[in-house]
This record gives structure tokens, C-alpha cells and sequence, in this order.
């Protein structure tokens, strides 16, 4: 019997044994909502100044939002750990984190953090924030200003924000538009090297891009008398982005030459979000409903040639990407005693991507020719249904389990240039134990069956003129599947601060990797695979050490992975997964004064991308770090000075390449390390 199977076994047989226990403390078993949970008010946040509840929830000791669930399959597996109301926000694009910022502060009672465990909700476990607004009908808005000037790009001056929120009675709203441009430079030199080492190429580069974004959103809340309520949640935006490569090229014993690339993209996205829950015989019923649409065509150019009108070679890859989501959920829920709960939720969901894509190339000076490309042209479409049944109940005042069981079926389809279709089950589930061990320290373990989310690029071909390289698309591919199990820790040191630790072991089926694919390569499946990892956040208040007003936060992730590599057979980590990212910083607010100032050091490092010729790694050296100063009432205002890459960090990037694969000689190797020098931001935000 494998060690999920038994952990499961395990927690069932817990479950069983302390039945009589929980019988016999029936009368003090309080409801799941009774049980410790840390509270804090405005007040706790007021040397930060917030503006809105996102402002807040970012300092919660030893807390950090998960990031939206957008990755995730459907709602079922959604790993936010953000409530508002009670609630999770039924969105993906547009979720909780988006939500909290178009919540004035002044509408926050308090926030609540519990075990997810406590919350009813089927699926949450382990550390989870509640934001309980007040639901007054006057109207609250905040804006943000900010401008950015970097090395060798014009300044931006046009990333602006502007929330505003109010209620009539029952219905209650919020707004948002907002304009976040991007840009981003380096400059340096890449080597290109031969198998022996032998340095047969330098290039100096010099690379940019610019991306603006524009941004609508808000949502609509109706809470009339008699238990009904009903949200909305809508989002829509447009993004343009462009980059450029330019490169003076110097072979050695040859003619210096001339490298140009260029990409573009266009692309509108919209989704709409909601849900209506309502009482029913002796429960609740849910409603959630869900559509996404994406729109992203993109063309990329290189041309090459020597400066005296040799090796000339030019090329243009067309490709148009509409994919969408729509996912339609519903969730009855009854609690048939003290601390004691069921849920039953159903869940289907059609998921598509379409691509046509066009390569050209030309050689010599003469005309463009399209070249061939298989799999480019498709349609791919999943439809999915779940069934899960999840009970939770309060053992003892101090221990709580949650568990669900259920299966998946799914449709996959391809057509185009490739005809398939496939249909599989699946089973998934989990088991959470939560124990409050004592008024500090919560101990959370949770047992998981997933099925992973898949990547519907990876049907289809793709180009990379930068690199110089493609994959083929995979009508074969099947999404991984995984069991989980989590351990978490989470302890308050009180006026210290408070952590949250994490230890996740998973064992992969059917790992999504780099596999041979006919002449080529491109995505596939590797029988299994493993994960070990460490996460923690944490925060450790200094006033105890006499620096009032001062605090250090760490958020830190660590992952040892593992598969067997599909061309050598040897051992190596997952395709390009992360190794470990951490960020300390340290921020004190002046006591007495409408001043703080901080600073904060961030790194990360993945695993190199493997593929069946080549092996490659990008990355940045040293850790990038900052400083800043703020005064929290410039006229009013928050005012904050940001110098940033203090540290002098450079892009990097390595590349080695094998003849005929990774199991033969290295033919040639190339390196860079370009910097993108010291950027500054100045911001203001203000509230109405």
C-alpha cells in the first residue's frame, strides 16, 4: 500500500476513533465558527496608513496571499486563501487579491485569520484571511499616480489607478480602471563558444520591451433580508506588447554583421463571474458561474545579414491565439449537528484554444516562402465534469477534520491538423486535519488527490525566433496527476510577529516535461516524478528589541525535485521548475512622525529547460534590492521614493547544445550577463 493510501487509511481511522470522544464533549464541541481565531482591526494597521483592505491584509503577520486562480482547474481545486465576508471571490483573472483593492479601508470592521478548516468551505485548509466589511452606503474611492524611469528607456508617467465603492441598501459596488505599463531593458555581450570551448562569435546586444496594459473592472453585491446573496464580478482588458532585439555581431575570422528581432502582440481579454446562494429544505444551495475569453495575435521578425550584404536570412512567424473558459458549479451544503457539515458540489467546464499560425522565411535577399509547420493550425477543447461529497466535523474543541471524495471525467478533443479524441476518469479528494494545539500554535496536515491543470499550448507548435528554436505540439499529452500532502505549522508569537511553515511532499503521475516528438521535441508525459518543499512566511516585530515601528517579514519557497530524464535516462529535476525564491524585507515606521522608510532583497533560481538537443537556463545575479522613504500625509496623500537594483543585477543566461541529442557532443555553447542599471519610482495614492 503506497504512503497516500496509508495517510488517508490513517485519518479515517481517526475519524472513526474519536467518534465517541466527540460525543462524549457534544455539549462543549463549539460550531466551527467559535473556534480561536486571531482578529485584528483597522487600528492594528493604522502606522501603514492603508488606503484599501489590500493595504491591510499585506501586513497580517506571517501571512501572504496566494495568487489567483486562474493556473487552476475550474473552481473545485482553487487554492486562494482569501475570504471577504465569508466568501470566496467567484472569479479568476479578477480575483480576491483584485477584489481587496477596490475595498476602502474605511470599510473594514476587521479581519479575521482561521484555519480553513473553520470556514465551511469545502476544499480550504490550512491559513486563511476573512475581510469582514461594514456595508455602509457611503461612496469611497482611492487613486494611485506612480512613474518609473529606468536605464535606456523613456520614463513612464502613466500608470494610474482609480477604485471607488459605495452601497444602496441591500446592493452594494465597487469599481476599478487602471493603466499599468511595463518596461524593461538590458545591454551586454553574449559569447558563443564551440564544443572544444574555442570562442567562435561575440555579440554585443542591446534589448527592450514595452508593455502597456489598460484595465476595467468591478462588482456587484445584493444582500436582501432573508438569507439571499447573489455577487458579480466582471473584468476586461487590453495589453500591447513589443520587444527588440538588436545585436552587432563579430565571428571570429569572419565579416561583422547585423542581428534584428522583433516581436508584437496585441491582446484583449474579459471575463465575467458569479454566484447566487440561497436557503433550500435544510441547507444551502450555490450557484457559481464563469466565462473567460482571450484574444492574442502576435507576429515576431529576425533578419540577419553581414555587413557587406552576405548571409542574408530573414524570417516572420504569424500566430493568432483565441482561448476561453466557462465553468458552471453547484454546492448544497447542511450542517447536521455542532461542528458537524456536508457538501455535495457538481462541476462542469468546457475549456478551448484555437491557433493559426503562419511561418516565413527567406534566404539570400529573395521573397518570403512559407515553410510548413505541423500542428499549428488546431483546435483544442475539454469538457469536464466532477462529483465531490466533503464532510467536515469538530472532533474536540480543539481538533477538526475535513474530507471529500469524488471523480472527474473529462473530454479531449483536437482538430485541425491533428484529428483525436480521448476521454479518461479520474479520482481526486483530500483529507485535512486541523489540530489547535494551543491558543498559538495550529498544526494543519492535508492528504490530496489532484489533477493538474492542462496547458493547452502544448498541442500546438510553436517558434522562437530569438532562440532559434520550436516545439512541436503533442496531441498525446494527458494532465498530471499528483498525491499531496502538506504539513503546516502556524504559530503567533504575539507582540513578536507570527510564522507559518509549510512542509509538501507530492508524488507525480504522467509529469508534463520535455520529451522526443518524431525528428523533434516538444511537451509530453514522464511516467512519474517528485516533489519535496519547504514555504514559510513570517514577520518578527522589532519593538521587543526597541525599535518601535519596525518589523522584518520573510516569505521563502524551497522545492527538491525530481523525474527521469526522457533522453538520457538519467535523474534530473523537473523541466524549468523552481529551485527556491525568497524576499526579506525590513520597514520602519517613524513613531511620532508621518514618516517610514525600508528596504527589501529578493532572489530566485530555477531549473534549467530541457530539450532534446539542448539544455538552457536564464536567470538574475546578484539578488535585486531596494530602499525606499515614505511620508504618509504629503497634503494628504501617501508619497513614497523608490532606488531600486541596488545590487547591480544582470540578466543572465547559458545555453549548451548536442549533436544528434543530450546524449552526444556538445557542439556549441553560448553565455551572456547584460545589466538594465538602477530603477526609480516615485508614487502617490490618495483616498476620498
Amino acid at each position: 500500500m503506497s504512503l497516500p493510501w496509508t495517510l488517508m487509511g490513517s485519518v479515517a481511522a481517526l475519524l472513526m476513533a474519536n467518534q465517541s470522544v466527540a460525543s462524549a464533549e457534544t455539549a462543549a464541541t463549539p460550531l466551527a465558527n467559535e473556534t480561536i481565531r486571531s482578529v485584528f482591526t483597522p487600528a492594528d494597521f493604522a502606522q501603514y496608513s492603508p488606503v484599501n483592505a489590500l493595504d491591510m491584509v499585506r501586513r497580517v503577520p506571517g501571512f501572504a496571499i496566494q495568487s489567483d486562480d486562474s493556473g487552476n482547474r475550474g473552481f473545485g481545486q482553487a487554492r486562494g486563501n482569501v475570504l471577504i465576508d465569508g466568501q470566496r471571490v467567484s472569479a479568476k483573472s479578477n480575483g480576491a487579491e483584485a477584489a481587496l483593492g477596490r475595498i476602502a479601508g474605511a470599510r473594514v470592521v476587521r479581519i479575521e485569520v482561521l484555519d480553513g478548516n473553520q470556514t465551511d468551505i469545502a476544499g480550504l485548509s490550512g491559513k486563511v484571511v476573512n475581510v469582514v466589511t461594514d456595508g455602509k452606503g457611503t461612496i469611497d474611492g482611492s487613486w494611485r499616480w506612480k512613474t518609473r524611469i529606468r536605464e535606456d528607456l523613456p520614463p513612464s508617467f502613466d500608470e494610474v489607478n482609480l477604485t471607488l465603492s459605495g452601497a444602496d441598501g441591500a446592493l452594494s459596488w465597487t469599481f476599478e480602471a487602471g493603466s499599468e505599463p511595463s518596461r524593461g531593458a538590458d545591454a551586454g555581450w553574449r559569447d558563443i563558444r564551440d564544443g572544444a570551448g574555442v570562442l567562435i562569435e561575440r555579440r554585443e546586444e542591446d534589448f527592450n520591451n514595452i508593455e502597456d496594459n489598460v484595465n476595467l473592472a468591478g462588482s456587484l453585491a445584493w444582500k436582501p433580508p432573508g438569507g439571499l446573496i447573489a455577487n458579480l464580478n466582471a473584468n476586461a482588458g487590453i495589453s500591447e506588447f513589443n520587444q527588440k532585439q538588436i545585436s552587432k555581431t563579430f565571428p571570429e575570422g569572419g565579416v561583422e554583421g547585423r542581428r534584428l528581432f522583433q516581436g508584437a502582440e496585441d491582446e484583449w481579454n474579459a471575463e465575467l463571474g458569479g454566484d447566487v446562494e440561497f436557503d433550500l429544505g435544510p441547507g444551502r444551495l450555490k450557484f457559481i458561474g464563469l466565462g473567460r475569453l482571450e484574444h492574442s495575435p502576435f507576429v515576431d521578425t529576425f533578419q540577419q545579414a553581414a555587413l557587406d550584404g552576405s548571409s542574408q536570412f530573414q524570417q516572420r512567424f504569424h500566430q493568432t491565439i483565441d482561448e476561453g473558459e466557462q465553468i458552471l458549479r453547484s454546492e448544497y451544503a447542511l450542517s447536521t449537528g455542532k461542528g458537524t457539515d456536508w457538501q455535495v458540489s457538481l462541476e462542469g467546464a468546457f475549456n478551448f484554444l484555437e491557433a493559426e499560425s503562419r511561418l516565413l522565411e527567406a534566404a539570400g535577399g529573395g521573397p518570403l516562402t512559407e515553410i510548413p509547420l505541423g500542428l499549428s493550425n488546431s483546435r483544442v477543447e475539454e469538457r469536464r465534469g466532477e462529483l465531490i461529497v466533503t464532510h467536515g466535523r469538530q472532533l474536540t474543541p480543539k481538533l477538526s477534520i475535513q474530507a471529500s471524495a469524488g471523480a472527474e471525467y473529462s473530454e479531449l478533443s483536437q482538430t485541425g491538423d491533428a484529428e483525436n479524441k480521448r476521454t479518461f476518469t479520474r479520482p481526486k479528494g483530500q483529507a485535512s486535519l486541523s489540530w489547535q494545539q494551543s491558543d498559538t500554535l495550529k498544526l494543519v496536515t492535508k492528504v490530496e488527490r489532484r489533477v493538474g491543470q492542462l496547458e493547452f499550448f502544448d498541442f500546438i507548435s510553436s517558434v522562437n525566433l530569438e532562440a532559434e528554436n520550436g516545439v512541436d505540439g503533442n496531441p498525446e499529452i494527458v494532465p498530471n496527476q499528483s498525491w499531496r500532502l502538506n504539513l503546516e505549522a502556524q504559530k503567533d508569537f504575539k507582540d513578536w510577529g507570527a510564522t507559518t511553515a509549510r512542509l509538501i511532499f507530492v508524488e507525480l503521475e504522467d509529469v508534463v516535461d520535455q520529451v522526443p516528438i518524431g525528428t523533434g521535441a516538444g511537451p509530453g508525459n514522464i511516467d512519474s516524478g517528485s516533489l519535496f518543499g519547504i514555504e514559510t512566511d513570517s514577520t518578527l516585530k522589532l519593538s521587543k528589541i526597541g525599535i518601535d515601528g519596525a518589523e522584518l517579514t520573510f516569505n521563502g519557497r524551497y522545492y527538491d525535485t525530481e523525474v527521469d530524464d526522457p533522453v538520457t535516462g538519467e535523474r534530473r529535476s523537473i523541466n524549468s521548475h523552481m529551485i527556491w525564491e525568497w524576499n526579506l524585507a525590513l520597514r520602519h515606521d517613524v513613531p511620532g512622525t508621518d514618516w517610514a522608510w525600508g528596504a527589501e532583497i529578493e532572489s530566485y533560481k530555477s531549473e534549467p529547460s530541457y530539450q532534446i538537443n539542448q539544455v538552457a537556463l536564464g536567470g538574475n545575479a546578484p539578488a535585486f534590492a531596494l530602499a525606499y522613504v515614505q511620508n504618509k500625509d504629503v497634503a494628504g496623500m501617501k508619497a513614497t521614493f523608490v532606488v531600486g537594483n541596488l545590487f547591480n543585477q544582470r540578466d543572465t543566461f547559458w545555453r549548451q547544445v548536442y549533436a544528434p541529442d543530450r546524449n552526444g557532443a556538445l557542439i556549441r555553447s553560448e553565455s551572456y550577463s547584460r545589466a538594465f542599471g538602477p530603477i526609480v519610482t516615485f508614487e502617490l495614492k490618495g483616498k476620498f
